[in-house]
């Protein structure tokens, strides 16, 4: 692997760290593809588009904060963690192919979403049956096997047998929080939602698999101390509730072109963010019927949106949600403040971090 073992990866956007890691997930991925393509050639293309999903370009945010944790507690910079850090990645690329499926979303990164792209080439291939079914019913399976191929991956990382198991608490709590949360998501969108709903929603599918567990797996993989772990307990809960609200106010304000994601899928969809919970609690009567007319609406127009998105700006939501997201990044600078990392250089880069998750525009 071309990495540089002497020089730490820095926490930007474009690093080297990065790279590695890309380079981390092409190299498991072709040789699973050659292991499960050399007797039968049937499942290569669907094998191809999950490895061209999965290197699609992405934040990686989930392995950097895995690394940082890892250094936090005292590991070395070595190969080893940069397979370790990105097997999250794959974990989180299943969590993006089924929650396209259940948001009906046909865009992601800029691209079509997986289950689209399959239903694409059913159709443009003129095969049998639903061309929709096969699309949907293929990135459930591919969704599942990525799965399966993070826990593969972290476990031929090459760390210690120890070292894994000291942190497989967390990944089986990482896991679970994800499809808890997701439960409580389609719960929330059933009943209407509310801001206790939505903040609940948060904490478990969100706040935990993106910065809270991956934090404390890089940090168990290197046998940091019960004190360090209760920090970066702290300090991903509240900078993943951060990361979400911003993540709410790019789905509904963002860009698609900067964003790789569609602005109206959310309305559309009836998502029970935060945003649209605050945007209620302060409505007028007027205000509160138009919200239940547009909100949730499949055929939802781009002159509907925004009419949302006006409502959202002077009932105050869009001003409120983003204080929200200033107290939580303050409590998660303050508990970093506190946390005993294991070199003052760690601490700079995990602040990078914070910056960047909390007040990033795609």
């Amino acid at each position: 692997m071309p990495y540089d073992a002497a020089a730490p990866p820095t926490a930007g956007p474009h690093t080297d760290f990065r790279r590695a890691v890309d380079e981390a997930l092409a190299e498991f991925l072709a040789s699973r593809r050659r292991q499960w393509t050399q007797s039968r050639s049937g499942p290569a293309f669907m094998l191809a588009a999950a490895h061209d999903y999965v290197l699609s370009p992405g934040k990686r945010i989930r392995p950097k904060f895995c690394f940082w944790g890892w250094r936090a507690a005292g590991g070395p910079t070595c190969a080893e963690i940069v397979r370790a850090a990105a097997s999250l990645e794959l974990f989180h690329s299943f969590c993006l192919i089924h929650d396209d499926i259940m948001d009906t979303s046909d865009l992601r990164r800029g691209r079509p979403s997986l289950h689209r792209q399959l239903a694409d080439l059913h159709a443009r291939s003129a095969w049998r049956g639903d061309a929709v079914r096969f699309g949907v019913n293929a990135a459930i399976v591919l969704g599942d096997l990525l799965v399966m191929w993070a826990d593969e991956m972290l476990h031929s990382s090459g760390l210690s047998q120890t070292d894994l198991h000291g942190a497989y608490r967390f990944v089986a709590r990482m896991r679970a929080d994800v499809c808890v949360g997701q439960l409580l998501d389609t719960d929330e969108q059933a009943h209407g939602g509310s801001l206790d709903g939505a903040l609940c929603v948060v904490r478990y599918k969100t706040a935990g698999y993106t910065v809270q567990h991956p934090l404390q797996i890089g940090a168990a993989l290197a046998g940091g101390s019960e004190e360090l772990l209760a920090a970066f307990e702290a300090i991903g809960g509240a900078l993943g509730e951060a990361f979400q609200f911003r993540d709410d106010l790019l789905g509904a304000f963002g860009d698609p072109a900067v964003t790789g994601k569609s602005n109206l899928d959310d309305f559309r969809e009836g998502k029970p963010t935060a945003l649209l919970a605050l945007a209620r609690a302060s409505a007028t009567d007027r205000q509160a019927r138009q919200i239940s007319a547009l909100h949730g609406n499949p055929r939802l127009t781009a002159e509907g949106a925004g009419t949302l998105r006006r409502i959202i700006v002077s009932t105050g939501a869009r001003d409120a949600l983003e204080t929200m997201i200033d107290d939580r990044v303050a409590a998660a600078r303050a508990a970093l403040a506190a946390a005993p990392l294991a070199e003052e250089s760690v601490r700079e880069e995990i602040e990078a971090l914070i910056t960047f998750a909390a007040h990033r525009e795609s």
